[in-house]
């Protein structure tokens, strides 16, 4: 029951302020950060591939990917928050015709065992236990099939957005830990201090065992 009370939490929560959320990612520079990240990993993605947005909020990620230049068969995003889906779902239409906005919960999702060729996920394994949120995801990742991960990290920036989001901080130590469990690290990047996204943010590249 705890459980299912702190996901209608959070779902209540960034339905409350979805619009505030949008508006504070689109001028943030979190897109161009991660398009530049994106173009320089090594993700091994085609015309086939299948992509999930894990947590995808107001949509960011996924169109920081698009922005990166890569161009997969299907990119599903999901989220909680069905006010932040819709918003999303607007924004996606300049990207793609190919891009479906899909409500679900991180730690239950509605997919098969061994979809997806990637997934994305950035400051939504706060929320729930790590090693559940990342076994999740190991489960539905294709065998060598890879996950960039761009989890909240502790900092003053971090500490604040604790407060402000009600979630926990992961730190490298944990992440490191706990990753192992189910793949295999292959690079920690750290943005630059000039680039906003760095000031609490930094990218795990993880590939599945």
């Amino acid at each position: 029951m705890p459980q299912k009370s702190g996901k209608l939490k959070t779902q209540k929560f960034y339905d409350r302020i979805a619009d505030v959320h949008n508006l504070i990612m689109k001028f943030n520079g979190y897109e161009n950060s991660l398009a530049k990240y994106l173009r320089a990993a090594d993700l091994e993605l085609n015309e086939n591939s299948l992509v999930l947005d894990a947590g995808s909020g107001s949509g960011i990620v996924t169109m920081g990917f698009y922005k990166a230049g890569f161009r997969p068969r299907r990119t599903v995003a999901l989220d909680l928050s069905l006010n932040l889906l819709k918003i999303s779902a607007e924004q996606f239409k300049s990207a793609s015709d190919n891009i479906s906005a899909v409500q679900g919960n991180i730690v239950k999702l509605p997919f098969a065992d061994e979809t997806f060729d990637l997934i994305l996920s950035c400051g939504v394994l706060e929320y729930v236990a790590l090693d559940k949120g990342l076994k999740e995801f190991a489960r539905v990742l294709k065998t060598g099939a890879k996950l960039v991960l761009i989890p909240v990290r502790p900092s003053l920036v971090g500490s604040i957005l604790e407060k402000l989001y009600d979630f926990k901080t992961l730190s490298a130590e944990k992440m490191n830990r706990i990753s192992e469990k189910y793949f295999e690290i292959s690079g920690v990047h750290k943005f630059s201090f000039f680039e906003p996204i760095g000031w609490s943010k930094r990218v795990f590249l993880l590939q599945k065992k």
